[in-house]
């Protein structure tokens, strides 16, 4: 490149007053290009930022307007797939259901939520195994489905520890007094425990009872009197009245008495120990005959 020495330049240079210089028009259009330009140059960053929060805004208000239209449309869907591949030969045919004992085959079946056209593919074994863990006799479950449409479900149940009668019904209760499930006759072996608040407290003196083996005989309930102690009711109908306090040293006392003397054997319907260190008997009343 040639190089033009400023003296040159100087050389062809003419003063010019500036207001001699044309002054260029411009038209709306110009004049509003260069203030968005200008704009941009200076503030694009923000701005680039701002559109980008309405377009996500706008989109957001759009799918929640179209919410229940989608979401019909997935059910829809969803129903018409399982039934093609119910038809496919993928529909669930068998179901076998192990370990059970309080509770019935029908609430687990329900709580599978199978229907007619539930398909191998579309069932939630999770889903499912979450609602029978919640049926109140269930400890542990597991379900499996295995290609083409079977369906094992194998459950393990609470451990019943008593039978409660309460209201007429006798149900079956774990450890902490809960009810597992309603006695159909498949653990007449427990004791029965009666009355209010005594599901809460039956362990407690099932566990104490069990040190005591020899009172066991003939021994059909355990009676919960206000909620604050324990009667025995034998089959004889002999009553037994333990105190609210010292129920362990009560039985040990009563295991004596009747080693010693057979008193759970005597014509008595009451044995009263709730004093400590008394005992007191009532004698069993005696029929009245009618003189002729």
């Amino acid at each position: 490149m040639q190089q033009v020495r400023s003296e040159a330049f100087l050389a062809g240079a003419r003063p010019v007053d500036p207001r001699a210089l044309p002054v260029p028009v411009r038209t709306h259009r110009q004049r509003v290009a260069n203030r968005l330009n200008r704009a941009l140059v200076l503030h694009g960053k923000a701005i680039r930022r701002g559109v980008m929060v309405a377009v996500l805004v706008a989109a957001g208000f759009g799918l929640y307007q179209a919410r229940e239209p989608i979401g019909g449309l997935v059910s829809t869907l969803g129903g018409i797939a399982q039934g093609e591949f119910a038809e496919a030969g993928l529909a669930i045919g068998e179901i076998s259901i192990s370990g059970q004992a309080l509770t019935s085959e029908q609430a687990i079946f329900d709580a599978l939520g199978i229907q007619p056209n539930t398909s191998t593919l579309g069932f939630d074994v999770e889903a499912a195994r979450r609602r029978i863990a919640e049926l109140p006799a269930i400890d542990t479950v597991s379900v499996r489905k295995t290609f083409p449409g079977d369906v094992a479900v194998v459950v393990t149940e609470k451990v019943p520890v008593a039978r409660w009668r309460v209201d007429g019904v006798t149900f079956v209760i774990d450890a902490r007094g809960e009810q597992i499930g309603e006695d159909r006759g498949a653990y007449g072996d427990l004791p029965l425990v009666i009355g209010d608040g005594a599901a809460d407290d039956a362990l407690v003196m099932i566990r104490a009872l069990d040190t005591v083996p020899g009172l066991a005989e003939g021994l059909v309930a355990l009676s919960r009197i206000a909620d604050r102690r324990w009667d025995l009711i034998y089959d004889t109908g002999l009553r037994v009245q333990l105190p609210e306090h010292g129920v362990a040293q009560a039985l040990r006392r009563l295991a004596g008495y009747q080693s010693d003397y057979r008193l759970l054997d005597r014509d008595v319907s009451i044995i009263d120990l709730r004093v400590d260190n008394l005992v007191a008997v009532r004698p069993t009343p005696s029929e009245d005959t009618d003189p002729t």
